[in-house]
């Protein structure tokens, strides 16, 4: 339980997710640090609709950026939350071959 705002809630508070680093891999692989200090991995491939469709072009999407913890391209124009990259990836350790 906690107290905020002079409300007191049964749940936990859970810390903001926010990725850390990231590093393309091939085939649209991304290998994503998050602020809990693991890394994932993530298969670009599943985002899917109009707004993802640049992300075909290498030339973007070999050159994301990290604004606030969230995973952007184009200048912001593209983005996916932490925490759908999160839900969707994979464990990853540093012993793995990449």
């Amino acid at each position: 339980m906690y107290l905020k705002d002079g409300i007191v809630y049964g749940e936990e508070t859970v810390p903001s997710l926010k990725i850390k680093a990231i590093k393309v891999l091939p085939d649209h692989i991304l290998l994503i640090t998050f602020n809990t200090g693991e890394t994932r991995l993530f298969d670009a491939e599943i985002l899917s609709g109009p707004v993802y469709m640049g992300l075909l072009d290498p030339a973007v999407f070999n050159n994301p950026a990290i604004e606030h913890g969230v995973l952007t391209w184009k200048n912001g124009e593209i983005d996916c939350a932490p925490e759908y990259l999160y839900d969707h990836s994979y464990e990853y350790s540093d012993t793995m071959v990449v």
